[in-house]
């Protein structure tokens, strides 16, 4: 059986036993679809903003990441709300996921002269590749970049560090930046 950390902590928001308690209940009721995990980090954030109780879950499964947000005017009802995204995630995903954690079953192994397309016929799949030249930047400059392309991410060779970096619009209008941490 999968064994889960569970980190709780909370942004303009005290995170009380019953609230933690609560989160590791209801967290609990996912190790249910986490039969081949050793190890799981459930990282979930509570925060209150402009009367609205935000839960942000995060479940890291060995570099498989699953995000669940809940957003509603009670803390309790928007934990519930962010593990029930979760597991439709699990749901929506759950061949991807098992061959993942698991390994391809023997059924899906392909036989030499058969395509994988049998196997892989619904899953969602990549139809456009882009490449372009990478000039070493900031983090504003590729902001601006990112602006003037009207798109809402930006891959950039950051100068400073000489590593790729990623630049993202968030939902409140700010920008994020995605380093790696090798």
């Amino acid at each position: 059986m999968a064994s889960m950390q569970v980190v709780v902590k909370g942004k303009n928001l005290e995170v009380t036993d019953a609230l933690r308690s609560y989160t590791e209940s209801k967290l609990a009721k996912i190790e249910k679809f986490l039969k081949g995990e050793k190890e799981v980090l459930a990282e979930v954030l509570l925060r209150t903003e402009r009367e609205q109780h935000i839960a942000e879950l995060t479940l890291d499964l060995r570099g498989l990441i699953l995000r669940g947000e809940g957003k509603t005017t009670d803390m309790y009802a928007s934990i519930d709300e962010g593990v029930e995204r979760i597991e439709r995630q699990f749901a929506k995903f759950k061949a991807k996921i098992q061959q993942r954690m698991q390994g391809p079953k023997i059924s899906e192994v392909p036989i030499e002269g058969s395509s994988q397309a049998e196997v892989l016929e619904e899953a969602p799949r990549i139809v456009k590749t882009k490449r372009f030249a990478f000039k070493p930047m900031d983090a504003e400059e590729a902001a601006m970049q990112m602006e003037m392309l009207g798109h809402d991410f930006f891959v950039f060779s950051n100068g400073a560090t000489e590593e790729v970096n990623v630049i993202y619009k968030r939902r409140d209008g700010n920008y994020g930046l995605i380093e790696p941490d090798f």
